[in-house]
């Protein structure tokens, strides 16, 4: 059964919902239990942690079998950053949200790049049509990169975000993600234009998450940091053991093992 329904509900607050976004089962479990009311993935995270750049060179069915492990250990909703759909028809890609939808998630980020907006227009209308004949539920949340990638003037970036809101709006999605939106007034007059709930990235220079609720925003998203992160201290650790072999190099701040082994408890027979 969907829950679709109670994740899009966790859209309607005042303060955005934080999503911290995770790359496998164990980091899900870990954010679950850390109180999230929802789970959603990081596509960079999925593909590193998998051995793939990121950029819509992993294979779907790596994506398939990584959403089949996280359900596994999850009682919350979770969506699942699908890059551009891994196609560029639009019924393929219907049919790849389709077998996710079996897995049970709740909803999907799906991105334009630099990719038409229309294209992404026609996957989501495509998407929504599937989800409609199959009897399921799903957030849509259109993800477009108008300030990440550049994909208008600097002075016509919050009006070309707007229109490709809308259009995407019109096509069935029921949300909108704009990475590396930062300046609190662009935020302000797209939110207010937009027919969508407002999802940012967290960035340096980015508002907290009380000030972006005032601001409209509705759902507020880690991106691949906290996978950067992990990544960047396991580096670190990494080189200082192999440089001095050093014991104590590894008890930095450790998660206790027996607290790791009680995130799983209970969870073999699923």
């Amino acid at each position: 059964m969907s829950n679709a329904k109670p994740f899009r509900q966790l859209h309607d607050n005042s303060i955005p919902l934080r999503l911290p976004n995770v790359w496998d089962a164990g980091s899900a479990r870990l954010v679950e239990a850390l109180g999230a009311s929802a789970i959603a993935t990081t596509s960079a995270g999925f593909a590193w942690a998998l051995g793939y750049p990121d950029g819509r060179v992993l294979p779907f069915d790596e994506v398939v079998a990584s959403v089949r492990r996280i359900v596994r250990v999850l009682n919350v909703p979770l969506s699942v950053d699908i890059e551009h759909g891994y196609s560029d028809d639009p019924k393929t890609v219907a049919d790849h949200v389709m077998r996710l939808m079996d897995l049970g998630i709740a909803g999907i980020n799906i991105e334009d790049g630099p990719d038409p907006a229309s294209l992404l227009a026609q996957k989501i209308e495509a998407i929504k049509n599937a989800l409609v004949k199959s009897g399921s539920d799903l957030y849509v949340n259109a993800r477009s990169d108008v300030f990440l990638a550049g994909l208008a003037e600097k002075s016509e970036q919050a009006e070309e975000s707007v229109a490709r809101g809308n259009l995407y709006a019109s096509a069935g999605a029921d949300g909108l993600f704009l990475p590396a939106l930062v300046q609190s007034p662009d935020i302000e007059t797209i939110a207010g234009a937009t027919r969508l709930p407002l999802n940012v990235m967290a960035v340096p220079g980015l508002a907290d998450a009380a000030t972006l609720g005032k601001l409209g925003v509705r759902r507020l998203s880690a991106g691949s940091g906290i996978s950067q992160v992990v990544l960047g201290k396991a580096k670190a650790l990494a080189q200082d053991f192999l440089n001095d072999g050093r014991s104590e190099t590894l008890a930095s701040n450790p998660l206790p093992y027996s607290e790791i082994q009680n995130l799983f408890a209970g969870l073999i027979k699923r």
